[in-house]
């Protein structure tokens, strides 16, 4: 007899189950299914309801199998759903390879599922993949004896703006209904009916809203859950599929990207157990479209200047000479800072550090084109960058995870999925310092401590010595961006790590904003974390990049680079992927464009940047590049590239060509690379700085929260499906957004009605109330999910904005 043992070593052997299956003797841990047992020896098993990140149900009856008695009480009379029950010692099990009595079962129930399933594969979405069909050809009957008329329902249904369902396919498995309850924490869809009218359906007048709802389309094992982006538009077999990292969040999700001749069909969850497991947001999987929208840009421009000095109309130009006039320019305008997006690759960004020091000269550089503050460049410095890493395992492990300046929900899906599920599973605690519990805190059953916004450093403060939240070593503090606007929270929270033990991590919004810390986006930070004012870290940078020095002082951020613009200090500005609006003061930064005497901007599409600038070069979206992504974790994503396309170049490659024009004009040194693979190859070999790190500064004061009546501290985040431009083009996605509603306590509420105006230093907006636990004396409205948004058109967050009641 052949004996296997259990796959995993870290598995004791007093641990150990011994049991047969199909005459193979195999150990594995206790507690483990049949039907995973099975897959040790081997034996796959059909099934359908059957998936191994969601509790077990027994729906299909599908896995049947034959357990028989054995002499030692272990057998069952009849076939058993291997799905449902647990290995036993001394257990026997024969599966449809060696048992006659588990085939003929395997086939009962495959035709029983079939005689109402529609055949229409030929134009069903799962048509080719899918596992009913499969199955049907491996485990079913090879002929019908079924003569009547097979059910059917009226088809589709909207179960969201995303989701159609046709009833006459499902098999009801309840991998949809599971997955919404157990996972995403949405259970708004459910079976109803009983028997053969038994079906899935949604609460009547509440549709399936959710952020993760296409994974229900995934783990369908038929076509009865599809997208109404995708639906009828291809065959899984004319696919071509590429592996990719999704590009909207810091969480470096595992994504699979189905293309054909050149077009993105769709996009899928790859399997990644250490990061997302198998879920992935609805924003991950349908936000595609935005790199091929009709503002894309294709091919450089440049602007003449007029005989009378004046700036002309933008002009499409080649390649070479935008590198020459874009070089021409910079070296005219004098000093010029740099300003990059957080949506760069790390070696993207990596060259936009590099540009500035070499080529112009500067340490005048940030990727934060939001709102941030010295606190926090300092905290980047010493808590950040190159600081040992939290993993989504430790989330898992952790006793208390607090979360401030964080709504994972809306910014940070992936760590959402995990924090529910450690939370439901594992007992972590989850506390989140925040001005009001949002409905992703109450689906991870976390517990609010109430900050209004610029509170969030004494709520940090008082958590050090509160036993009921019990932060200890084993503890982990997830920090957002948002704590920029919030003076001492991010000393705070550093404090807060050191006096319990507690690991801390910093979650940006972005993609790319950890590797643009890595890679020196900032203007006291070359790559690999070197303070620029350490003479050491400089000869090293110098060293790799054959450059004999670099600026000592520590350059402007942002803020700093508008300004300075704006006064004229800088004449030339150099712009990759910043959007206006999403800037710390929109009218200042494009006030600061128009003022700038040269700018060159590094864009995928159209934008007011592009349209001001002198010198625009299209960039590649990440389809159409190879790169990687630093998620949160300090882990790096790569990926390959999905397409070749010629039209635009990867920002660095950009860089590269205008750091030569300058070098030949007697500006600076050139990048030293130009393809990824080669600024890769740079990237290690300057590695991370030994050197001594940074401390966080405080900031010597903190706001105080106004108590006027009608003054209230805003609060806002953007949501995870917004009017953000990355969401261009699939307007099933952005119809799936939640209503813009501002938030109030009941107080605020009583006394204004269910209509409010809020209005701040930069315009105002109205907007239906709705009441919320929120700490009274504050407001909160989404960011960007109304007009141009709030940063643009209300108010910066944490300052105080006046509401009053209004009429629609």
């Amino acid at each position: 007899m052949t004996q296997v043992s259990s796959s995993k070593p870290d598995v004791k052997d007093e641990d150990l189950v011994s049991l047969t299956i199909d005459g193979i003797q195999v150990s594995v841990p206790k507690d483990t299914l049949v039907i995973r047992a099975a897959e040790e020896v081997g034996v796959q098993i059909p099934r359908f309801c059957d998936h191994p990140l969601l509790a077990p149900v027994g729906a299909c009856r599908q896995c049947l199998v034959d357990v028989p008695d054995a002499g030692n009480g272990r057998g069952f009379p009849k076939p058993q759903a291997s799905c449902t029950i647990a290995v036993a010692e001394g257990m026997v099990v024969n599966t449809q390879a060696t048992s006659p009595v588990a085939d003929k079962a395997q086939q009962g129930i495959m035709e029983f599922l079939l005689i109402n399933h529609p055949l229409d594969c030929p134009v069903c979405d799962k048509g080719g993949e899918c596992p009913l069909q499969n199955q049907a050809m491996s485990n079913g009957r090879g002929e019908t004896r079924f003569d009547g008329v097979k059910r059917t329902y009226p088809k589709p249904i909207n179960i969201s703006a995303q989701v159609l369902l046709d009833r006459e396919r499902c098999v009801l498995c309840a991998r949809c209904t599971r997955f919404s309850e157990q996972i995403a924490g949405d259970p708004f869809i459910e079976l109803i009916e009983r028997g053969a009218l038994q079906q899935v359906g949604i609460y009547e007048n509440q549709p399936f809203e959710s952020y993760f709802s296409g994974n229900t389309i995934q783990i369908c094992p038929v076509g009865a859950l599809t997208s109404a982006e995708y639906r009828f538009r291809s065959r899984p077999f004319d696919l071509v599929s590429t592996p990719s990292v999704a590009e909207h969040d810091a969480c470096g999700s595992a994504i699979r990207v189905d293309h054909r001749r050149g077009k993105v069909m769709r996009r899928l969850a790859g399997d990644d157990p250490d990061v997302n497991e198998e879920w992935i947001t609805d924003k991950d999987r349908f936000a595609f479209t935005y790199a091929v929208a009709p503002d894309r840009l294709t091919h450089p421009r440049v602007r003449d200047a007029l005989p009378d000095g004046s700036r002309g109309e933008l002009r499409p130009a080649s390649w070479t000479e935008a590198f020459a006039v874009a070089a021409r320019g910079l070296a005219a305008a004098g000093a010029s800072g740099v300003l990059t997006g957080g949506r760069v690759t790390a070696e993207d960004a990596y060259a936009y550090a590099t540009f500035a020091r070499v080529a112009l000269g500067t340490n005048d550089i940030d990727f934060r084109s939001r709102l941030h503050s010295a606190e926090e460049t300092s905290f980047l410095a010493a808590e950040v960058v190159g600081a040992p890493s939290v993993t989504y395992a430790d989330l898992e492990t952790a006793s208390t995870v607090v979360l401030a300046g964080l709504d994972p929900e809306d910014e940070a899906g992936t760590i959402f999925l995990r924090l529910r599920k450690a939370a439901l599973h594992s007992r972590t605690r989850v506390v989140s310092v925040a001005p009001f519990s949002s409905k992703g805190l109450r689906k991870m059953k976390g517990q609010l401590v109430p900050a209004a916004p610029g509170e969030e450093a004494a709520a940090l403060e008082q958590l050090a010595n509160h036993a009921d939240f019990g932060l200890d070593a084993t503890g982990v503090i997830l920090v957002g961006e948002r704590l920029a606007t919030s003076p001492g929270a991010y000393t705070a929270a550093a404090t807060l790590a050191r006096t319990t033990g507690a690991r801390l991590a910093w979650v940006p919004r972005r993609a790319g904003d950890r590797g643009a810390v890595e890679m020196g986006c900032l203007p006291n930070l070359l790559p690999g974390g070197r303070p620029v004012t350490d003479a050491g870290a400089r000869v090293d940078a110098a060293t790799a990049w054959g450059v004999s020095s670099l600026p000592e002082t520590v350059g402007r951020d942002a803020d700093g680079i508008v300004a300075a613009l704006a006064s004229g200090e800088l004449g030339g500005l150099v712009v990759g992927g910043v959007d206006p609006d999403d800037t710390a003061d929109p009218d200042a930064f494009r006030a600061a464009v128009d003022t700038a005497s040269f700018v060159v901007a590094l864009e995928l599409r159209e934008t007011d940047v592009t349209r001001a600038a002198d010198v625009v070069f299209p960039v590649a979206p990440v389809s159409d590049k190879a790169g990687l992504f630093v998620n949160w974790e300090g882990r790096p994503r790569s990926f390959g590239a999905v397409f070749t396309n010629p039209t635009s170049l990867p920002d660095l490659r950009v860089l590269a060509g205008i750091a030569e024009e300058l070098a030949q004009l007697g500006h600076g040194s050139p990048l030293g690379f130009r393809t990824v693979a080669e600024a890769r190859d740079q990237i290690e070999d300057l590695g991370p700085w030994d050197g001594e790190r940074a401390t966080v500064e405080a900031p010597p004061t903190r706001p105080v929260v106004p108590q006027d009546d009608d003054r209230l501290r805003l609060a806002t985040w953007k949501q995870l499906v917004d009017n953000g431009s990355m969401l261009d083009g699939d307007e099933h996605l952005r119809a799936a957004a939640r209503p813009a509603a501002a938030r109030v306590s009941q107080r605020v509420y009583d006394e204004l009605g269910p209509t409010v105006r809020v209005s701040g230093d930069r315009g105002s907006m109205t907007l239906p109330a709705e009441v919320a636990d929120i700490v009274d004396g504050v407001v909160w409205v989404p960011a960007n999910s109304l007009g141009a948004g709030v940063l643009a058109g209300l108010a910066s967050p944490g300052s105080t904005v006046t509401v009053k009641g209004a009429d629609l």
